[in-house]
């Protein structure tokens, strides 16, 4: 004899609520990228950070490095991340070996090409320490990462290989510069940005 219409409602309704419950619970899986893969979250001074958006660095047909952006909040462009209070963090591993030294000086020169000169004047003392930091270890070799962290009341703070390195940057515009060079209006690679910012 076929059940009335009503229950078999009542255990649809059931089998949905029990597969929404395993869903909500099933964690989030990490985004890879280029073999790389990244949390889709992470915490960061007692801060829940999620990745607001991960791509490829290119020059030319060679990939460079890959990138993952984790914010408190979602994003969209450099002024709203700025805005955002809380603790940030952008992580880069290598995609092949690169010169540190040089490494270096392309970050320099993507600050200075993304800012007004005043503004890129007053950070130049720490511009010049964060090259330093990157000559110091000569090469970055494939699968090694670097984060640079926003840190509120610390400043910048810059983690080689897992090692930090030295004392934060005070300048709070100093973390925001370094955003700037893949999500300014300058930035290295149009694709990397737009992966960022999850505006694809």
């Amino acid at each position: 004899m076929p059940k009335p219409h009503w229950t078999t409602a009542l255990l649809l309704t059931a089998a949905l609520a029990t597969f929404a419950t395993h869903a909500q619970d099933r964690p989030a899986e990490a985004t890879q990228v280029q073999g790389v893969s990244y949390a889709p979250t992470l915490q960061l001074q007692g801060k829940a950070l999620q990745l607001n958006g991960a791509g490829t660095r290119y020059k030319a047909v060679f990939k460079v490095y890959t990138a993952g952006l984790y914010l408190e909040k979602p994003a969209h462009s450099l002024q709203d991340i700025a805005a955002l209070p809380g603790p940030k963090r952008i992580s880069v591993t290598m995609l092949r070996d690169i010169d540190s030294a040089e490494l270096g000086k392309l970050f320099a020169r993507g600050m200075e090409d993304n800012m007004e000169r005043a503004a890129f004047s007053r950070l130049v003392p720490g511009v010049m320490r964060m090259s330093d930091i990157f000559t110091q270890h000569k090469k970055l070799l494939t699968g090694e990462t670097f984060t640079v962290d926003w840190i509120p009341g610390q400043g910048t703070v810059v983690t080689v290989k897992g090692q930090p390195q030295g004392e934060a940057f005070k300048e709070p515009e100093f973390f925001n510069a370094l955003l700037g060079i893949w999500l300014g209006p300058k930035p290295a690679d149009q694709q990397l940005r737009k992966a960022l910012l999850s505006t694809n």
